[in-house]
């Protein structure tokens, strides 16, 4: 059995986290500048300790620190003092990520492995927008067509617009308009550097889940005070790292500790404007992650920020201060005292605005699983540095790493752009949705056969616009001729001459 680990003491009572129960995931809120950086630090380097891989997003760049051994000053050692504690300062063995691929190691993943519906809130889309992006999908997928970064998506995309009523009968409408919308959409997010994020190597999750030679969990840190300028493509990552953890380990019931514990900072941009169907997915996957040996801790500042379905599901709770300012702050006030287990000692709202840095109201369930009465307690700050990392410290720890040189070079091997734009060696291939061996009587027939049929029969343009034939031009023509007998004899006649003519 994994001892607990030690997180915080209210006077002379330690405050622990049991490992066994770590997976039923966890919340921290509070105030800017209240303490919840160290808090989160020193959860982090305890499950570290304790042999458990950590994973969490550094927003403002000093999380990092974790890497690097701490060190004495006067307000620290009066705090251990007064907490009557005593630390070896010690590092903890981390790996630095960066979608960027400049602050850490490349994180990448496929279009096709994000799918849709992620691929939809990313893109801003409406829900008739993303109907149309799932149709997208399919018709690749029916196709063999392998989306795998944003020329891939992109090229599937004008595809499908141009060839808009050859696919309708089978899957449905796809509007013009819905096609421009995810178009514009790719092109925001390619300036946002989403183009670095989506490709190839893909991240392989086990990657995340490593011990070094001492059983200690390595702490993953993704730098993410340049990505949450764009807080969609931020938090949409996030999400998708949970669902590959969701989807790809296996149950493993009740541990003495968890697999992986994964801290969501800035939480509430995960579900800032989030549809109904995404909430959903996210509290499925809180619910059902617990038996994959995953603990998830939201990090935020309100827990109004949380959807009330999800709240429910995060049972160990670190409160630092709130303040009422305004009636919504005075709201979480009294929502997030309600939503711990009273302490007859003292009033849990009027506390939670009493609280001083580093203090906290800490409940952590109990060996039966049960939340523990609340503690007015103050955060035992960790052995690790609190603060960043030097330039040169992060491009040692990043050389020496055993995934040195693994992510850094991106792959592009053959997938939708390139059979949609021609092969690599510069052939043309087939076209989606036509029979096989249509392909190679279209290249016998040569430019002369094309261009007459799109004479007779039309073309579409670039754009997806339908430009008419002599066959359409005339049938349009003649029919406004059919009130009358000699209107019908003349376009049967033109009809008849142009397609070969009537058997007499």
């Amino acid at each position: 059995m994994t001892a607990a680990l030690l997180i915080a003491k209210a006077g002379p009572t330690p405050i622990e986290i049991l490992p066994a129960l770590a997976n039923r995931h966890g919340l921290i809120t509070g105030a800017t500048g209240t303490g919840k950086t160290v808090t989160l630090q020193r959860m982090a380097e305890g499950f570290s300790r304790a042999g458990v891989p950590v994973f969490m997003a550094d927003v403002k760049g000093d999380l990092a620190g974790i890497a690097a051994a701490g060190s004495d000053n006067p307000k620290l050692s009066a705090r251990l003092a007064q907490l009557e504690v005593q630390l070896n300062y010690a590092a903890c063995p981390a790996m630095l990520w960066d979608v960027y691929g400049e602050a850490g190691h490349p994180v990448r993943a496929t279009i096709s492995d994000m799918g849709p519906l992620l691929l939809g809130r990313l893109l801003n889309l409406n829900e008739v927008q993303a109907g149309v992006l799932q149709l997208i999908f399919k018709i690749a997928d029916d196709n063999s067509l392998l989306l795998i970064d944003l020329k891939d998506l992109r090229a599937m995309v004008q595809y499908v617009g141009e060839n808009a009523k050859q696919f309708t009968t089978e899957y449905g409408n796809i509007s013009a308009a819905s096609v421009g919308a995810i178009q514009r959409g790719l092109l925001t997010l390619e300036t946002q550097g989403g183009d670095k994020f989506f490709g190839e190597p893909m991240l392989d999750i086990a990657d995340l889940m490593q011990t070094d030679g001492q059983g200690h969990g390595v702490v993953n840190i993704l730098a993410a005070d340049k990505l949450t300028n764009a807080p969609k493509l931020y938090s949409t990552f996030l999400l998708w790292l949970l669902s590959e953890l969701f989807e790809q380990l296996p149950e493993a019931g009740d541990l003495d500790k968890p697999k992986l514990v994964f801290f969501f900072d800035e939480a509430h941009l995960l579900f800032n404007d989030a549809p109904p169907a995404l909430v959903e997915k996210v509290e499925q996957v809180v619910r059902l992650i617990r038996s994959k040996g995953v603990g998830v801790y939201f990090v935020t500042q309100n827990p109004l920020d949380i959807p009330e379905t999800v709240l429910g599901q995060l049972g160990n709770r670190v409160q630092h201060a709130l303040r009422a300012f305004t009636p919504r702050d005075q709201k979480a006030v009294k929502v997030a005292a309600e939503t711990l287990r009273a302490n007859p000692a003292f009033n849990a709202e009027a506390a939670i605005m009493e609280l001083g840095v580093g203090e906290a109201l800490v409940s952590f369930l109990d060996a039966k699983g049960s939340p523990s009465v609340v503690e007015r307690a103050f955060v035992i700050p960790p052995a690790c540095r609190l603060g960043p990392l030097s330039q040169a410290e992060r491009q040692t720890l990043i050389a020496n790493s055993l995934l040195a040189g693994h992510y850094e070079a991106a792959e592009d091997r053959e997938s939708a752009y390139e059979k949609l734009r021609g092969s690599k060696d510069g052939t043309t291939p087939a076209k989606p949705g036509l029979p096989a061996q249509a392909a190679p009587a279209e290249a016998e027939g040569g430019g002369l056969l094309d261009g007459l049929g799109a004479f007779l029969f039309g073309r579409t343009g670039p754009r997806g616009g339908q430009h008419d034939g002599v066959v359409q031009s005339a049938a349009k023509s003649m029919a406004r001729t059919m009130a009358n007998e000699v209107g019908r004899q003349i376009l049967r006649g033109v009809l008849g001459s142009i397609v070969g003519g009537r058997k007499r």
